[in-house]
């Protein structure tokens, strides 16, 4: 990896929380900022962080352990320069028999807990005049989903919470984007049958599913100097699947 590409290589090391980062495509986001020597954080609501990465207990879907979580991030690290809001839950159901307590719990922790990270993340960006906010979306928030209309509507969501902050503080230098990956390779889907898993490959132009480290690679790119000029944007990562959406 070249030390002069600034896509890459951090000019000096920044405070990175990444929401839901212990597994998946959140730990795949946290070890890509981890690799340019960032100081990353990882939420997590039980057990501890991964090796080598910092950790502290939060459940965004809860005021209250969003609140103690941020006094322990700031008093130990900083404010934040980069938030990727990673955490999701789904809680797939046909609509007519889906209860509207899976319906809000799906929006309480997607959506609203994305609104609350972001809340508490502004008062330092906007003090320096300089920050990166990321949103973990996905292909279903633009296409929409059989059996998904709860987590469907939270990624889609997560687009008008993103062009909204966009326009609030992009005057502070402060950049709000959504990056939207199709069917990634992660414990969710290893568990596919083969022809369900057959039936989706076929749908993607590229003919397979991402890694998480190629989501991660567009994540970092986002928060990188690069990238500054970029806001309110959404970024397939998708194989294809979504395109003219």
């Amino acid at each position: 990896m070249g030390t002069g590409n600034s896509a890459t290589t951090p000019k000096v090391q920044r405070v990175v929380l990444v929401t839901g980062g212990n597994r998946g495509i959140g730990l795949a986001i946290a070890r890509a900022f981890e690799a340019l020597g960032d100081r990353v954080i990882v939420t997590h609501r039980s057990g501890a962080a991964p090796e080598g990465l910092h950790g502290v207990v939060m459940d965004v879907s809860d005021a209250a352990s969003v609140d103690s979580a941020f006094k322990v991030i700031e008093s130990t690290y900083g404010p934040v320069d980069i938030l990727i809001a990673n955490a999701g839950i789904t809680k797939d159901g046909l609509s007519l028999r889906m209860s509207e307590a899976d319906f809000e719990d799906v929006l309480n922790t997607n959506l609203t807990g994305s609104f609350r990270v972001t809340q508490k993340v502004l008062s330092g960006m906007m003090k320096k005049r300089s920050g990166r906010v990321i949103y973990i979306g996905s292909v279903v928030g633009l296409l929409g989903s059989a059996g998904q209309v709860n987590y469907a509507a939270t990624k889609s969501g997560l687009v008008g919470l993103a062009r909204s902050f966009a326009r609030e503080y992009g005057s502070r230098g402060i950049t709000f984007n959504v990056v939207a990956p199709g069917f990634v390779e992660t414990d969710m889907t290893a568990v596919l049958g083969d022809s369900l898993r057959e039936k989706y490959v076929a749908q993607i132009p590229l003919a397979r599913f991402a890694s998480t480290d190629e989501i991660a690679h567009v994540v970092r790119f986002i928060a990188s100097d690069d990238a500054a000029y970029i806001t309110g944007a959404v970024i397939p990562v998708d194989g294809g699947l979504g395109m003219g959406h």
